[in-house]
């Protein structure tokens, strides 16, 4: 964020010892920056989400946005169901560990860049995975990037120990997070729901 600010001020000193203060282009081009900081430090921005006391077999969901996918589908070869949440770039990109658990395995995937609500999105686009075992059994989580979204930063260790609402990592400018969970799962968000990153209960196990 220092980066980004410095450079916006460089650019528009810069347009000011060039063209001078009473120049149009200088007010047009100072404007511009300054919408350009405000949105990129509400997209940066990392909200205070409080743990809540929840029973250790509640999933809260990974992501701010919408609930865009229910539905079952196959997973490292047995049926899971898929509940997918599509962050728009106006949306906290912050995601969460869901549930207490160990990280059995973190994977990059390299792939396209389609529209991260598009149906093969899951399955074709560049995407970081996790594998978590937990008390109720393995679940899968899937940080999608999409045609705008193309850096994925995730923090997770393979073996590590993680709880829920620690911060998972990081997606730039709208995308999506895939929740896998065991059949025997009951969801407890609706299709179409806007959800709350670290808040809103996505499941029991």
């Amino acid at each position: 964020m220092l980066i980004t600010t410095l450079g916006t001020v460089v650019v528009n000193v810069f347009f000011l010892a060039l063209f001078g203060k009473d120049n149009p282009l200088v007010w047009f081009v100072f404007l511009l920056s300054v919408l350009y900081l405000i949105f990129t430090f509400r997209f940066f921005r990392v909200p205070n989400r409080p743990n809540q006391d929840l029973p250790p077999n509640e999933l809260v969901c990974p992501a701010d946005g919408k609930v865009v996918v229910i539905e079952k589908v196959q997973y490292a070869g047995a049926e899971h169901t898929q509940v997918s949440i599509f962050m728009s770039p106006l949306n906290v990109h912050i995601n969460w560990y869901p549930i207490d658990g160990v990280v059995a395995e973190s994977t990059y995937k390299p792939g396209k860049f389609l529209v991260a609500w598009h149906p093969k999105s899951s399955e074709l686009n560049e995407k970081h995975e996790l594998v978590m075992q937990t008390t109720g059994g393995h679940i899968g989580l899937k940080q999608i990037a999409g045609a705008v979204a193309r850096r994925i930063v995730n923090y997770a260790e393979p073996a590590s120990q993680v709880k829920r609402g620690d911060e998972m990592g990081f997606i730039k400018f709208g995308s999506r997070v895939d929740v896998l969970l065991p059949t025997h799962a009951e969801v407890l968000v609706n299709l179409g729901q806007k959800v709350t990153g670290n808040q809103t209960v996505l499941a029991r196990l």
